[in-house]
């Protein structure tokens, strides 16, 4: 057994050589001297052998005589000797296999006994030169960096490989999880994490519980020995080489500024989509996880995973800014808005999760980065946006949608609001810090408007005022009060004025009901405007009955059917011919016009039979008799009242026969 004892100046004495001290020159009878040392030694021998450098450290830190440094005892070299055979063990295995497997009580004592090593190295570096001190400083140095240069590939291989040897247990890290924990993982747990996206889970491996261990005590040795550039080096640039291959697995590569601005923009917009599953996987998933495996690695040196993490995040974040610089270049259109948005609250997210996790130099550097990028993504949505204004202004069709239907820019302009509505937080965030930019720049120039007047050329009504309290509220109405302003001068291309107001009744229904089923939209326009548009369709429907129906009453009217108390059958017949000829000719004509609204188109309906069938009914059975029966009766009655109900049932279809025959 080998021991040492300390004398009462703290020298070693009486230390007996281990068995086989002596180091040939010959490097091949090294190794064998070196093996012969180690394998010598039983479990005992070994801890014994440890417990004596333990010793001899203390003695060295203990010494107030630089100058007069203890006797360096053999154990020294023995030690040495046990380390480096250690490597050439573990160098002539066949495969990584056998130092990815489990931590085990080899693997432990070989990093404990570097660390000591370490520490004896540094010990002894603090010593003047002298031929004991420099040689024993030589031989732990040498041994220290071949233990360096192995653990610093050992941790290479282990960053490279380990991801391929998982266990079945995982660690799910969602959106809601604490991502800036520190918690490190405990046995059985595997550092894996789950990226969900439209309900698919996609798992995003890091590393078994074991190999971060191993990582862990790796990299606290080689900080503690000195070789913190090399360790950090070795995992800042696998991460990267990792974290590239994730994002490439979400289909996304960069791309430079040039092709971007040259791709279609279908294209482009499948590369938004995955630039947007990657900005949420790093925010969610991708950054959680190098987070958590650099605080677990550099559980000892917390400032180092913060720098580490910090330059990982800086690289990426820079790359995915580079990608919207690219984007916001482009040729703007109304069909981008939507993806600008996407892209906007992806960014937007993302400042949390940096804020939460980088260094504050790295924080404020990033945020500034990405707020300025947001910026410009932000005005050119507000640009988009307001373009809108000038395509309704500029919509000014010279040819009457047939039917009086409802127009395309209605339809447009609509869904578009709606679509543009269900952004309604973050657009009102956009035109909020679009006003502050406006104002600061020029602040004379804009006043804050909260109300906004609408009034209308429609049927008469009392003009009413929508709260618009925001921005994005005031561009809404503005755009409402357009789009009406628009359609009004539209309709006056119908010659007929009842086709005028199913036009109007039309649109303005297909307005009222889109707000209605938009909350946001809903919420700016208010309830009393929803019930004076109500009353402006039903004015509409007023009028439209006037317009057509108001000649076929008169006709049915018993007015001036009798003189002196007879009735004139050359009236009866007169009035009857008049009625078939007008009821063809609005048959013919509205049957082709088109209310795509089946309520609307069942509530003209029906006021169409109450108004006019008891009308008829009542002029055909008061006056019927008062005509000759047979052919003469046949010649004047074409429609029993029960044809006028069924013909009723074919107005507003959109006809296609008839539609040939329309007068607008």
């Amino acid at each position: 057994m080998v021991k040492n004892h300390l004398d009462k100046n703290g020298s070693f004495t009486g230390s007996p050589k281990p068995p086989h001290p002596a180091a040939s020159a010959d490097p091949h009878s090294r190794k064998s001297s070196q093996e012969e040392v180690e394998n010598s030694l039983n479990n005992e021998d070994v801890k014994t052998l440890s417990e004596d450098i333990d010793g001899f450290i203390d003695a060295l830190s203990a010494c107030n005589n630089k100058s007069n440094p203890p006797e360096v005892p053999e154990a020294v070299e023995s030690f040495s000797k046990i380390i480096e055979s250690k490597i050439n063990k573990h160098n002539t295995c066949e495969s990584s296999t056998t130092k990815l497997s489990k931590m085990t009580e080899e693997d432990k004592f070989f990093i404990e006994a570097v660390s000591r090593l370490s520490k004896l190295t540094n010990s002894l570096s603090e010593f003047p030169s002298s031929s004991t001190i420099t040689k024993s400083l030589n031989r732990t140095s040498m041994a220290l960096q071949r233990a360096m240069a192995f653990m610093e590939e050992d941790l290479r291989t282990l960053l490279e490989d380990s991801t391929k040897d998982s266990s079945s247990s995982t660690v799910k890290v969602h959106k809601n999880s604490s991502f800036g924990s520190n918690r490190q993982l405990t046995d059985g747990e595997q550092c894996v994490l789950t990226l969900s996206e439209s309900g698919a889970e996609e798992e995003y491996p890091l590393f078994p519980p074991d190999a971060v261990t191993r990582m862990n005590r790796i990299a606290s040795a080689m900080i503690l020995a000195g070789y913190e550039t090399e360790c950090c080096q070795v995992y800042s640039i696998s991460r990267r080489y990792a974290f590239g291959e994730q994002m490439k697995k979400l289909e996304f590569e960069k791309i430079n500024m040039e092709d971007v601005q040259r791709m279609p923009w279908d294209s482009l917009e499948g590369e938004i989509t995955k630039w947007i599953r990657v900005v949420k996987g790093c925010s969610t998933t991708l950054f959680p996880g190098e987070k958590r495996l650099g605080d677990s690695v550099f559980s000892d040196s917390p400032m180092i995973s913060q720098s580490l993490f910090s330059n990982l995040v800086r690289a990426i974040v820079i790359q995915l800014l580079d990608f919207v610089e690219a984007v916001t270049m482009t040729k703007r259109s109304a069909e981008k808005l939507f993806k600008y948005l996407d892209m906007y609250e992806a960014m937007r997210d993302l400042i949390p999760s940096i804020k939460m996790s980088c260094s504050n130099e790295c924080e404020n550097e990033l945020n500034s980065e990405i707020q300025a990028t947001t910026d410009r993504l932000g005005e050119s949505a507000v640009s988009i946006f307001c373009d809108l204004e000038n395509s309704i202004k500029n919509d000014a069709a010279r040819t009457p949608v047939p039917g009086g239907a409802v127009h395309p820019l209605t339809r447009y302009v609509m869904n578009y609001l709606k679509y543009a509505s269900e952004y309604k937080v973050t657009l009102e965030q956009i035109f909020q810090q679009h006003v502050k930019l406006e104002e600061s720049n020029s602040p004379a120039k804009l006043k804050p408007t909260l109300e906004v007047e609408i009034e209308s050329e429609s049927p008469p009504c009392n003009s009413e005022t929508v709260a618009a309290t925001t921005p994005f509220s005031i561009q809404l109405v503005t755009i409402m009060d357009l789009l009406d302003t628009n359609l009004e001068a539209k309709s006056n291309l119908y010659k007929d004025p009842a086709l005028r107001d199913i036009f109007l009744m039309n649109n303005g229904r297909y307005i009222l009901q889109k707000v209605k089923g938009s909350a946001e939209i809903h919420q700016v326009m208010g309830d009393t405007w929803c019930r004076r548009r109500s009353t402006i369709v039903r004015q509409y429907h007023k009028n439209y009955q006037r317009e057509t129906w108001g000649k076929v009453l008169q006709i049915l009217s018993h007015d001036g059917m009798q003189v002196h108390g007879k009735v004139v059958k050359t009236t009866v017949k007169e009035r009857f011919k008049n009625f078939n000829a007008i009821f063809d000719e609005i048959h013919r004509n509205q049957s082709a016009w088109v209310v795509s609204d089946e309520q609307l188109q069942s509530e003209l309906r029906v006021s169409i039979s109450a108004l006019v069938i008891p009308a008829y009914r009542s002029f055909f059975g008061r006056f019927r008799q008062c005509l000759d029966s047979g052919k003469q009766a046949e010649k004047y009655i074409k429609y029993q009242p029960e044809d006028i109900e069924t013909l009723i049932d074919d107005f507003f279809d959109g006809n296609s026969t008839s539609m040939a025959r329309r007068k607008t």
